[in-house]
């Protein structure tokens, strides 16, 4: 089972070229540590998933575009996340019957890249 994943946590994705931030939002009465713990439903983009740098996928219309006017040559662009639903967490972690983001979830992007927990913001607390 994972550890919880609170403010201040960061993420990267499968076509991103660096780590994005975790932002919890959609709950502030659950604390771990001091900090919002995140749940599965925080995935909304920017707000609660940062850019992870640059993206590489072709799907992304911004990349194939840029990529077609470079004659094909791959030309990244600022990753602009957009998740494909929620995060999904292996373990259905619920704290105070809420859905709890852990540090092995996964959210799928619309572009086809996979985005996974890097660095849970917190080591002390596990379930």
């Amino acid at each position: 089972m994972g550890i919880p994943v609170v403010a201040g946590a960061t993420c990267v994705c499968t076509m991103g070229t660096s780590p994005g931030q975790i932002n919890p939002t959609n709950q502030v009465t659950i604390r771990m540590g001091g900090k919002p713990v995140a749940s599965i439903t925080d995935c909304a983009p920017m707000s609660n998933v940062g850019s992870c740098g640059m993206c590489t996928s072709l799907a992304n219309p911004t990349v194939a575009a840029a990529t077609a006017a470079a004659l094909g040559v791959l030309t990244p662009q600022p990753c602009v996340p957009a998740p494909a639903g929620a995060w999904v967490c292996p373990g259905k972690v619920r704290v105070a019957g809420k859905p709890v983001l852990t540090s092995d979830g996964k959210l799928t992007c619309a572009y086809g890249g996979t985005i996974s927990i890097l660095n849970p913001g917190q080591t002390t607390t596990k379930i």
